[in-house]
């Protein structure tokens, strides 16, 4: 398994964890609010815009897993039967997991320390697959997935995972009428989603964000 490199827990604006990569100079989630940032991108911008009972997800890093354990409670709260993947070349560790459980985040522990590629039954209405895959080389079933979550780090860091040939990926496992859905609103970035297909749109960003981006599969 691929090694990881430091990682450091801490704190952001809305009093949220988030992990701090020193090698990259990344956050997993907004410094400005976590849970406020995955809230607005991938709930209200994300979930909340797919009008289906029975939703299936794809997450390009799942980090933390506070984006999957809002899904879950969303979905809890909305009656809805999700199926959820997430992409995770660098999943925490076991010690980490303690760590920011001890930081408020133990209702993320199922979603962390999950059997890589086995089905977990989160609830009656919730699956769920940890993949510990790349990106770059995941070849999942086209036409597959409603939505996307893509929270990968930035262009700035890892330039390599918002190219063409990427997003035309996504293109093909979204389903038609499908979402993908991040934070990021780079003009390089949206070109590329319009170039592979995609209808895009710019959202409200979350704060201190002007825009975030949701991609339609038409």
């Amino acid at each position: 398994m691929p090694k990881p490199g430091d990682r450091h827990i801490t704190q952001s604006a809305d009093g949220s964890t988030t992990i701090w990569v020193p090698g990259l100079d990344e956050h997993y989630h907004s410094i400005h609010g976590a849970l406020t940032e995955s809230r607005h991108v991938f709930i209200e911008a994300g979930l909340k815009a797919i009008f289906k009972s029975s939703v299936r997800i794809l997450e390009v890093g799942l980090g933390t897993a506070l984006n999957a354990r809002l899904t879950l409670d969303q979905a809890q709260q909305d009656g809805l039967n999700v199926q959820y993947d997430a992409l995770e070349k660098f999943p925490l560790r076991a010690e980490e997991i303690e760590a920011v459980g001890l930081q408020g985040m133990s209702r993320e522990a199922p979603f962390l320390s999950a059997t890589p590629g086995a089905v977990t039954q989160i609830t009656e209405h919730f699956t769920y697959r940890l993949l510990v895959e790349d990106l770059k080389t995941f070849e999942g079933k086209q036409d597959s997935y409603d939505l996307i979550y893509f929270d990968a780090f930035a262009p700035s860091a890892q330039p390599d995972l918002w190219t063409d040939n990427v997003f035309e990926n996504m293109y093909n496992l979204l389903k038609t009428g499908g979402a993908l859905v991040t934070y990021c609103a780079k003009g390089a970035v949206k070109r590329s989603m319009k170039t592979v297909g995609f209808e895009v749109e710019a959202l409200p960003g979350p704060p201190r964000k002007r825009e975030m981006t949701r991609a339609w599969k038409r």
